[in-house]
């Protein structure tokens, strides 16, 4: 027995980045650690998330390539794409690492355990597979986030979510994509690249909401240029069969028929049937698990890190709270995540970077806001022939020259913005930014040769 009254020192309810990352740092500090997982370990990020998203996504950017090949003297043959190798070499990836990550929690003194888990009190926990009751010192829930069919659409049980949109047994050829979020946007983005004649459909006025209003316009207007029709502040009434078609009314009272829909709403977090109730922990309206700085709920013995709480939905920061977690309750090392700034990327094409608030949103939080952007064809563009626009734009707070926010879209955006997050985490000043000496010929070097202010 751990601690002479429990079967674990830590219990795990998810394999998931952050569960994952949690269990293995808590086991090398001595923990006695179990770690349940229902459906495969790696979470929503390596299983149907944004490992298999990221393989698609460049899929889809080869017809791009081949297309472009010829303005830099290259002869490609017609190319043809096979929609089940794809989905089949996927698979093979994703299986090759989970198989690792059940390696790395095994190696680390981690015992998984392949059922589901709900709370049955403050220490303790039911192995559903088996229906052994675990008790543990400290309880941490992992369960990650859903995809959402909010709001209701009368049919919309015809739809696909992102989980299973992957495994499609046929290329579809026409798709309507239903949201605006980011989800939404880089599946419109892949389908389109794969030859897929996508509507992407969304309630609101623009795409991404409270990102900036240079990257949302800007990349409506290149996936218009792409082919992607948007139906802006349009909804779905009802979805219905029509054979072998599915039919979309929409609220304009027209209707499309396409092969497959995929709804894109948004996500929930993975709290149903959990048992939180058993043991008082408190969610809000939302169902994600309330938690304080250090991941602690209502309940003291429960924690709850990543997407079933209501943080930023990402990978990166699920992992980090994952690891501080462990430092704090395990290591005896006090340690706290920082989501004020958040680099991120959008995976669509053209690619979106962004670290800090929206230029709207920082003109509320900095008075003296000095806004720098330039718009540009890239390099590559002046032999392919391809009109694929460039944009970036640093935030500067004017009364401290401190570089509050940066914005880009354009190839490789994502890659840029993880360094650049580096320098405005730290703090960098816009001065610091003119004195870095530029990669030439680079899109990058743009980020350190804006002088003049737009506004």
């Amino acid at each position: 027995m751990a601690n002479g009254d429990f079967d674990v020192d830590l219990f795990i309810i998810g394999a998931g980045s952050g569960g994952v990352r949690a269990g293995r740092i808590a086991a090398g500090y001595g923990a006695r650690v179990m770690i349940a997982e229902e459906s495969r370990v790696g979470g929503t990020c390596v299983i149907r998330g944004c490992v298999p998203k990221k393989l698609y996504v460049y899929a889809s950017r080869f017809q791009d390539a081949f297309a472009d090949a010829a303005g830099f003297g290259w002869n490609v043959p017609q190319a043809s794409f096979h929609w089940p190798t794809l989905v089949a070499n996927k698979e093979t990836e994703i299986t090759r690492l989970e198989g690792i990550y059940r390696r790395n929690l095994v190696n680390a003194g981690v015992e998984i355990v392949d059922s589901r888990a709900v709370i049955e009190g403050a220490h303790a926990v039911r192995l559903l597979a088996t229906g052994e009751r675990i008790t543990a010192k400290v309880i941490l829930i992992a369960t990650g986030a859903r995809p959402s069919l909010e709001p209701v659409i009368p049919g919309g049980e015809l739809g696909l979510v992102s989980d299973q949109i992957f495994d499609v047994p046929e290329l579809p050829r026409r798709l309507l994509v239903i949201g605006g979020g980011y989800i939404a946007v880089e599946f419109a983005g892949i389908f389109a690249g794969l030859g897929v004649e996508t509507t992407l459909l969304h309630r609101g006025p623009r795409l991404l909401r409270g990102f900036d209003h240079d990257l949302a316009e800007g990349l409506a207007a290149a996936y218009r240029a792409r082919g992607i029709e948007l139906l802006l502040e349009t909804r779905v009434a009802r979805l219905e069969r029509a054979g072998s078609d599915i039919a979309a009314t929409l609220s304009d009272g027209t209707t499309r028929r396409f092969d497959q829909v995929l709804v894109a709403t948004g996500r929930r977090p993975n709290t149903a049937g959990l048992g939180l109730e058993s043991a008082g922990v408190a969610t809000n309206e939302k169902g994600a698990v309330i938690v304080d700085a250090e991941g602690r709920t209502n309940v003291p013995s429960i924690y709850a890190v990543g997407d079933v709480t209501d943080h930023a939905h990402l990978t990166p920061i699920a992992i980090r709270e994952g690891q501080a977690f462990a430092e704090t309750v395990f290591g005896n090392r006090p340690t706290r995540v920082d989501h004020s700034l958040i680099p991120t990327a959008v995976f669509s094409t053209p690619e979106l970077g962004t670290i800090g608030p929206s230029e709207e949103a920082a003109r509320a939080l900095y008075p003296a806001l000095v806004v720098y952007r330039t718009r540009f064809r890239g390099m590559k563009a002046t032999l392919s022939g391809r009109d694929e626009p460039v944009m970036m734009k640093i935030l500067v707070d004017g009364a401290t020259d401190k570089v509050v926010g940066v914005h880009i879209m354009g190839e490789a955006a994502g890659e840029m913005i993880q360094l650049v997050g580096i320098a405005v985490t730290m703090g960098a000043t816009k001065a610091d930014f003119d004195r870095t000496i530029a990669v030439h010929p680079t899109a990058a070097e743009e980020l350190v040769t804006l002088r003049t202010p737009v506004a």
